[in-house]
């Protein structure tokens, strides 16, 4: 008998904790109108941080390595981009830029 005293009271304290409703998830009203407003859909990104992100992919874009930018110098190099496909970027750099400046 005493142990069903104690299952039920224990039942009971279950039911008690799981179907209690705080007043946090109250205040969301959320159960209302789950849908936002338009205006409000990106409240919650920060436009710091929108300016933050462009600024680093600017200075990203500013600060390329070394092979990088033989690279770019080769790819608008015609002839340059065809020795490539068929050696690699270094060595064309190298065949075509490589140690002596080139004169128009």
């Amino acid at each position: 008998m005493r142990a069903l005293v104690v299952l039920t009271l224990l039942a009971v304290l279950v039911v008690a904790a799981t179907s209690y409703e705080s007043h946090e998830s109250m205040e969301s009203h959320e159960y209302l109108n789950p849908f936002l407003n338009r205006r409000r859909a990106n409240d919650f990104i920060q436009a710091d941080s929108r300016l933050r992100a462009i600024t680093q992919e600017r200075i990203r874009e500013r600060s390329k390595s070394h092979q990088e930018h033989q690279r770019e110098l080769c790819e608008d190099y015609y002839p340059c981009e065809m020795y490539a496909f068929r050696h690699g970027y270094a060595a064309a750099y190298k065949h075509y830029f490589g140690g002596r400046r080139r004169t128009k």
